[in-house]
C-alpha cells in the first residue's frame, strides 16, 4: 500500500483561522473550537492519568473513555447546521450508561463523603482531580456553546457525568493508596 506522507503544518492557520469538519473556515477563536480544544485537553489528561499504576479495570475504562472523547471532539467539530453528524462521532445513551455504572461502582467501594475533599493525596489522585476540573471547564464552554446551537442532550449529559467520575475515581484512588481522604478544615492555619 503507497500512502503519502503529509506535512504536519499546513500554514492555513497562519491568519487566524482553521477549518471544522466539513470545510468550514472558521477564527480561530470560535467557541466551537475553544469547545473541541478543552475535550482535546481533557482527552491528554486522561494520558496523563494512564501513565500512572491503576488498577487493569480503571485502564479498560479510562482507555474507553479516550475513544469516546475522541467521538465528541469530532462532533464538536462539525457544525451541525451545516453538516450531518458522522455516526462515528455520536455520543449514545448507552455511552452515558456506562459512565454512570463506572460512577457507581467506584462509589461503592468507598464511605459517604462526610466532608468537603482536598484534591490531593497523591500522584493518581492529584491527577484525576486535574482530568476533573478541566471537565468542567469544558463542560461550562459546551454549554455556551449549547446557547447558540443547540448540542445533542447526549453529549451534555456523558461530559456533566464525566466531571463526577473523575471524582469518584479520585476519592477511590486516595482509599486505595492512602487509606484516608484529606478534608478541608476552616481551621487551616491551626494544621
Amino acid at each position: 500500500m503507497d500512502t503519502e506522507k503529509y506535512k504536519l503544518y499546513t500554514k492555513g492557520g497562519d491568519k487566524g483561522r482553521t477549518s471544522l469538519v466539513g470545510g468550514q473556515r472558521v477564527p480561530k477563536y470560535d467557541i466551537r473550537l475553544e469547545s473541541y480544544g478543552t475535550i482535546d485537553e481533557l482527552n491528554s489528561f486522561v494520558g496523563v492519568l494512564l501513565a500512572h499504576e491503576l488498577e487493569e479495570e480503571d485502564k479498560k475504562f479510562l482507555f474507553w473513555l479516550q475513544h469516546k472523547l475522541f467521538s465528541v471532539g469530532g462532533y464538536l467539530a462539525t457544525d451541525t447546521t451545516q453538516d450531518d453528524v458522522h455516526t462515528v462521532t455520536s455520543v449514545t445513551e448507552s455511552a452515558v450508561a456506562r459512565v454512570e455504572r463506572e460512577i457507581d461502582r467506584l462509589d461503592d467501594m468507598v464511605p459517604p463523603i462526610k466532608a468537603f475533599i482536598l484534591p490531593s493525596g497523591g500522584a493518581i489522585t492529584a491527577a484525576a482531580h486535574v482530568c476533573r476540573t478541566v471537565c468542567r471547564r469544558a463542560e461550562r464552554i459546551i454549554y455556551r456553546l449549547n446557547s447558540e446551537t443547540p448540542l445533542d442532550v447526549n453529549v451534555l449529559r456523558f461530559v456533566n457525568r464525566l466531571s463526577d467520575y473523575f471524582f469518584a475515581l479520585a476519592r477511590k484512588e486516595v482509599f486505595r493508596i492512602n487509606g484516608e481522604e484529606i478534608v478541608w478544615t476552616y481551621d487551616h492555619e491551626d494544621l
